[in-house]
């Protein structure tokens, strides 16, 4: 199958089918293999190969992911161990990694064959949790049990030990997981082009209450105190450790750990710029106005201006 194969990963609830038989459709019209994670066969026609999903990436040349940000990020983690080109078809909401829309999927499919894209590499959280090794694209995060107090943590980078958190949460990410979690908890916007990990911490009631920029090149280390309440640790939004009282997080940057298909990075960069207006970070009027269609842009010099 090497050579000719697609893996496919889908968004969890959501309803693929129509996406899903554009796609068979192409394969079959360019003879390739399509490969589907087990779970998923049920989702799939009967001419879809399933496979466990710790072979899908080692098996296939590229990976289509169908869904939003998050699907995407469980394919560029299910391939860390072996990056390959990830093509994200867009059924989420608000996503900053996801391109393509589905009536755009023929065209790309077939530009993915003829490899007439780009590479956008990107960056991961290699950590240890407690002796378990995981990655994370977005962040990693300890976050307290509801009602149970809060997380009682120290910082140490490098070996030093730089002060201590008590708050909701501490969320460690990297600069395209700094418009999520970290975002939300007071973090600043990493441009995606910075090599860098922020440490944000969420509601603060003492010790460190501001974010942590630092280098790529350097190792943090987060131990929770003996006093601290049950901690639950979350991969990319997802819980990956049950809540408990003792332990340690050790994060380290990874370069070049995911590959995302490109085929007009600037207009994925319009999209973006638009998307982060939502992040209260506004456009100038005339910005705005070239980002709409251009149809509309003819009606919006036609109109009067306002009184």
């Amino acid at each position: 199958m090497r050579g000719s194969g697609r893996g496919r990963v889908l968004h969890p609830p959501r309803e693929v089918t129509e996406v899903v038989g554009i796609i068979e459709r192409w394969a079959t019209r360019h003879h390739k293999t399509l490969m589907v994670r087990e779970e998923d066969q049920h989702r799939v026609s009967s001419c879809i190969v399933p496979v466990p999903a710790d072979e899908v990436a080692a098996r296939a040349d590229a990976l289509i992911s169908i869904g939003g940000d998050g699907t995407m990020l469980g394919a560029l983690r299910s391939a860390v161990l072996d990056p390959k080109p990830v093509l994200g078809v867009h059924l989420g909401r608000v996503g900053f990694l996801v391109e393509i829309e589905p009536p755009e999927l023929p065209e790309a499919l077939s530009r993915l064959l003829s490899k007439e894209f780009t590479v956008e590499s990107h960056a991961c959280l290699a950590c240890d949790v407690c002796g378990d090794d995981v990655v994370a694209f977005n962040d990693i995060a300890l976050v307290r049990q509801p009602g149970s107090g809060f997380v009682n943590a120290t910082l140490a980078i490098d070996g030093q030990q730089y002060g201590y958190y008590r708050c909701d949460a501490v969320v460690v990410s990297t600069p395209i997981g700094s418009t999520a979690y970290s975002y939300a908890a007071g973090g600043p916007l990493i441009s995606p082009a910075a090599d860098s990990m922020v440490v944000t911490p969420s509601a603060p009631m003492a010790g460190i209450s501001r974010s942590v920029v630092l280098s790529p090149d350097e190792k943090i280390r987060l131990e929770l105190e003996p006093d601290s309440s049950p901690v639950v640790v979350e991969m990319d939004g997802l819980v990956f450790r049950d809540p408990a009282t003792e332990g340690a997080v050790e994060i380290r940057y990874r370069r070049n750990a995911g590959l995302v298909v490109r085929f007009d990075p600037l207009r994925y960069q319009e999209r973006n710029q638009l998307k982060m207006t939502l992040l209260d970070l506004p456009f100038l009027p005339e910005q705005l106005r070239e980002l709409l269609p251009e149809e509309l842009r003819r009606t919006q010099r036609e109109l009067p201006p306002p009184c």
